[in-house]
């Protein structure tokens, strides 16, 4: 009995000090993300989240460590938000059921590609964004494959506004911050010849009145194509490594392929999120190529024409 009662005294010390260490994790994490709850019960249930989610990234990250995983986790801004809540509030990707597949695809492929590419470092992609808690991943998508095509056309990389597509695209299909996809965005923009940059028309992370003046016209698209159909929520705290993960879905969301490449043996496509810097690879995330179309990465792929 007294060792029964010991043991018990012992786990009971224990437990005060691993939740006296989460006291003060959780402090330095609201700290560092700049979290404000408007009251205590709220707090408390964040916390419990933020706890839960904790302990999926540390179990995973066990399992990397034997061999099970080819990519890691970590804890980031999103921590306190269940799963549903970052479906409904961040990825707001909707392909239309009688989505026509647009202009037909006039280029030869290239079939001496190299073996790795990242046109970050060819000064084709701007600098990651921050989508805050508007579902507008497939505005940043668009502008994302326009600056490209922008700076390939002329030689200035110019970040396009978001915004510009959030608030004039609805009659396009596209929803604001509830939904929305990248080839109704280039259709806007083919019809409406042209957008506005970031600069004139900056981001705000909520659906306002039109705005767009063609004075501040930064650029414009005269056509858009798909790639050829397959040709290639843990997701939520990715840290590094290769993304392969077999339970995803194929339920599209944002993505812009700046890349590909080869990383311990795993093919991967280079992807630019809109999570801000602390996700991922300071903002990308590797996802796994050549793999069955990966979490259907490969199902939508579509690309801007100046």
């Amino acid at each position: 009995m007294f060792r029964s009662l010991l043991l018990t005294i012992m786990c009971g010390y224990a437990s005060a000090i691993l939740s006296s260490e989460l006291d003060r994790h959780w402090v330095l994490w609201k700290k560092m993300h700049q979290k404000v709850y408007e009251h205590e019960i709220e707090e408390l249930g964040r916390r419990r989240i933020w706890e839960s989610n904790l302990e999926m990234i540390n179990v995973h990250n066990l399992e990397t460590s034997l061999g099970l995983h080819t990519y890691e986790l970590a804890m980031n801004h999103l921590g306190d938000l269940t799963t549903e809540e970052v479906l409904g509030t961040l990825m707001g990707t909707v392909v239309s059921s009688d989505l026509t597949r647009g202009p037909p695809n006039s280029f030869a492929v290239n079939v001496s590609l190299p073996p790795t590419l990242d046109w970050r470092k060819e000064g084709l992609v701007t600098e990651v964004k921050q989508q805050g808690s508007c579902g507008s991943c497939w505005a940043f998508s668009a502008v994302g494959a326009l600056e490209g095509q922008l700076k390939k056309k002329n030689g200035a990389l110019t970040s396009l506004s978001p915004q510009n597509l959030v608030d004039c695209s609805l009659v396009y299909g596209n929803r604001g911050c509830h939904n929305g996809f990248m080839a109704n965005a280039f259709q806007y923009v083919i019809q409406n010849k042209g957008i506005n940059s970031d600069a004139a028309y900056p981001y705000v992370g909520w659906r306002g009145n039109c705005k767009y003046s063609p004075k501040y016209r930064i650029a414009n698209c005269s056509s858009y194509a798909f790639i050829a159909k397959g040709d290639e929520p843990k997701f939520v705290f990715y840290r590094h490594g290769v993304y392969r993960d077999h339970s995803c879905t194929h339920n599209v969301n944002h993505v812009l392929a700046v890349g590909y490449g080869t990383e311990n043996g795993d093919d991967y496509w280079l992807v630019k999120n809109s999570w801000g810097v602390t996700y991922g690879e300071e903002g990308y995330i590797k996802m796994a190529r050549n793999r069955r179309n990966q979490c259907g990465i490969a199902l939508y792929a579509c690309y801007p024409i100046m």
